[in-house]
């Protein structure tokens, strides 16, 4: 059986839960299958036995014993896109809330990537197999404008640009209570909790800078609806930043706060505006995404 082996640095797995490490390294299996692997000592830290909740440290070396299945090829889906540009270089969406953008553990169909491969065949062979033309992600449950690159050269130029943080990034995010001012910036580092693996926060053992400016757009009893500007791109920024500072975003069900989860099914948060060069002509271009119906209903009652 093969085997696989990790080295565990600062940035790379330190402080993680080994059963959570592995289920995201290691798309094929999940967390609970993981766990049984351990508990069968196919798995080992420096050449010892440890438990599922064992916190990877710095320098750890870390060997599974696991068989990874070969993935099938994606295959194109027919799932309809709201396609707002497209050239030769590159497609931009204003992407659904509820669509995962590429497969992943729990999602083997019905991704962004899918839907992609059936409208542009072409970018099959630009960027990873599994995430064709993908430069950069939204959550889940997040909706708004995307950027896809559809030839090679737009696929390295649009990395390279959000890489540098050239990239303009503006959303829009319903959070829960009042902010402390018209206008701010959290700055709290971001990393894999000291405890659930799973979720990022600023309680962390391995932090990496990160950055979100608000602006305060309109405030209502309960709540304040802001513009939100991301100047890096850590997984989960704008939930963690939000959450920390004591005012989560409404509807989100892994960093919210009861109240603030309960206040809606859907997360309120959505990527209205996105600007950056034309990866062929180097011309600056922006999109702009209003808010969907579906959030604007929400907010015409509590107005």
């Amino acid at each position: 059986m093969p085997k696989i082996d990790f080295r565990i640095t600062p940035a790379f797995g330190k402080g993680e839960r080994l059963d959570v490490f592995l289920s995201r390294q290691i798309w094929a299996y999940t967390r609970s299958q993981f766990q049984r692997f351990i508990d069968k000592e196919r798995v080992r830290v420096n050449g010892s036995l440890k438990k599922p909740s064992y916190k990877l440290r710095e320098r750890d070396w870390v060997e599974a014993d696991v068989e990874i299945p070969q993935p099938e090829e994606m295959q194109p889906e027919n799932i309809p896109l709201h396609i707002l540009y497209a050239d030769g270089h590159i497609v931009v969406i204003d992407k659904a809330t509820g669509m995962i953008v590429h497969p992943g553990a729990g999602a083997s169909h019905g991704t962004l990537a899918h839907a992609l491969l059936f409208h542009f065949p072409e970018i099959r062979s630009i960027g990873p197999e599994d995430r064709p033309g993908i430069v950069h992600r939204l959550d889940k449950e997040t909706s708004g404008v995307m950027v896809i690159a559809r030839s090679q050269q737009a696929y390295f130029d649009l990395k390279a640009q959000f890489k540098k943080r050239e990239v303009k990034k503006i959303y829009l995010g319903l959070a829960w209570g009042k902010m402390p001012a018209p206008e701010g910036t959290m700055d709290w580092p971001i990393g894999r909790h000291v405890k659930y693996g799973q979720r990022m926060s600023i309680k962390t053992r391995s932090p990496r800078v990160a950055e979100t400016r608000y602006k305060v757009l309109r405030e209502f009893k309960d709540s304040t609806l802001l513009e939100i500007h991301p100047l890096t791109g850590r997984t989960h920024q704008i939930r963690v930043h939000l959450s920390a500072s004591g005012h989560p975003l409404i509807g989100d069900g892994r960093y919210g706060s009861r109240k603030s989860r309960r206040a809606s099914s859907r997360l309120f948060l959505h990527a209205h505006r996105l600007g950056f060069r034309h990866p062929d002509t180097a011309a600056w271009i922006e999109f702009c995404s209003p808010l969907p119906d579906d959030l604007v209903s929400f907010l015409k009652p509590i107005e």
